[in-house]
C-alpha cells in the first residue's frame, strides 16, 4: 500500500506535536524524528502523484490525438478525382 502525502503530512503533524508536548527528551528526540521520516515520505508521495498525475494528462492528450488522426484518416481520399470520402 502506498501512502499517500496528506496522510504523511497528517502522521508529520501529529509527530511534532507530541514532540512539542513531552518534557521527556527521549521521547521529544524520536518523535522529532518520526516527524522528519514522515516529512521525507510525504515529499516521495507528492512526488509519485505528480507524476501519475503528468502521466494521466499525457494519456488523455494522445488518446485525443489518436481519435483526431483516425478522423483526418477517415476524411482523407487517396482518389484524387473523388474529393474527401464521405463519413
Amino acid at each position: 500500500m502506498e501512502l499517500t502525502s496528506r496522510l504523511c503530512r497528517a502522521q508529520e503533524t501529529a509527530q511534532l506535536e507530541r514532540a512539542a508536548g513531552t518534557s521527556l527528551e527521549n521521547v521529544r528526540i524520536i518523535a522529532e524524528r518520526a516527524a522528519s521520516a514522515w516529512r521525507q515520505a510525504a515529499i516521495d508521495a507528492e512526488h509519485r502523484e505528480a507524476r501519475r498525475a503528468r502521466a494521466r494528462a499525457i494519456a488523455e492528450l494522445m488518446s485525443v490525438q489518436k481519435q483526431q488522426s483516425s478522423q483526418d484518416d477517415l476524411m482523407f481520399s487517396e482518389n484524387p478525382d473523388r474529393g474527401l470520402a464521405q463519413v
